[in-house]
């Protein structure tokens, strides 16, 4: 029979999305808090330093996943590996996600038909797998990275706002589904946050984005940390992206789609 080492009985978070940005943030809190980690990234440079770093820092098991999420059977690949390595995921946290930017007629399909994979469609396969588990085992915690784009149309952005909008509505119906499982369900619904994701979608002399102050991607993952630990279905980081959150409901959706266009357009 195998024996377990110390390190192997502590809890193990799987992030995605872990190389950079509020990803890589998680995984340094829930290295610090001594959990083990399976860090999931199409990054392997990255992966291997990070990993590296992190067993030397904080003395835990990092597993390294090198695997492009738009490919589609990347989550049963990710579930299968840690099951023949027999490990079992306490946290999931399903972080991540890109975006594109510009007209819908003029944006590239391939891209966007990549985009609903990692948003949405990895996101789903990711949570069913790992789900079933926690269920019968009668605890486990899941945090879905949403945006505060996930409450309103977003025009030049209409894929990424609508694939946010879904995580945001499917977290909290499952959460509803789990209550009194032990398993919780939170979705985190940063606003602009710096990163290198406005440089990649191309946004970065939008209105939104040019000269504008953003949280850092360390405060939103403490604050989505501690709403995960808590067990709270929705977390919004920032007093003015509460309010901006929850005030569009009081406005007419045609205006609210308008106001988002001016403030995505270029200055």
């Amino acid at each position: 029979m195998k024996l377990k080492t110390q390190e192997q009985y502590k809890k193990t978070a799987l992030i995605t999305g872990s190389a950079s940005g509020i990803g890589y943030e998680l995984a340094c809190i829930f290295a610090s808090e001594n959990y083990n980690l399976v860090l999931v990234d199409r990054n392997k440079l990255k992966l291997l330093e990070i990993a590296v770093d992190f067993q030397k820092k904080y003395n835990i098991l990092v597993t390294s996943i090198v695997k492009d999420l738009s490919v589609s059977t990347s989550p049963e690949e990710i579930f299968t590996e840690l099951q023949q390595a027999d490990i079992q995921i306490d946290v999931l946290v399903n972080n991540a996600g890109f975006g594109t930017y510009g007209l819908f007629n003029e944006t590239s399909l391939k891209n966007e038909l990549e985009m609903l994979q990692v948003n949405l469609v990895c996101l789903t396969h990711l949570t069913k797998l790992f789900l079933k588990d926690m269920v019968k085992r009668g605890k486990g915690k899941i945090l879905n990275v949403a945006s505060a784009a996930a409450f309103q149309p977003g025009p030049l952005m209409a894929v990424y706002f609508a694939t946010k909008a879904y995580v945001l509505s499917f977290s909290e119906a499952i959460a509803n589904e789990l209550e009194g499982t032990g398993v919780t369900v939170t979705v985190m619904c940063p606003g602009s946050t710096i990163s290198a994701f406005h440089e990649r979608t191309g946004m970065a002399d939008s209105k939104l984005v040019k000269g504008q102050k953003m949280m850092d991607a360390e405060t939103v993952a403490l604050i989505g940390y501690d709403a995960l630990m808590r067990g709270k279905t929705i977390v919004i980081p920032g007093l003015l992206n509460k309010i901006l959150a929850k005030s569009v409901r009081f406005f007419p959706r045609k205006l609210v789609t308008k106001i988002v266009r001016s403030m995505q357009e270029d200055k």
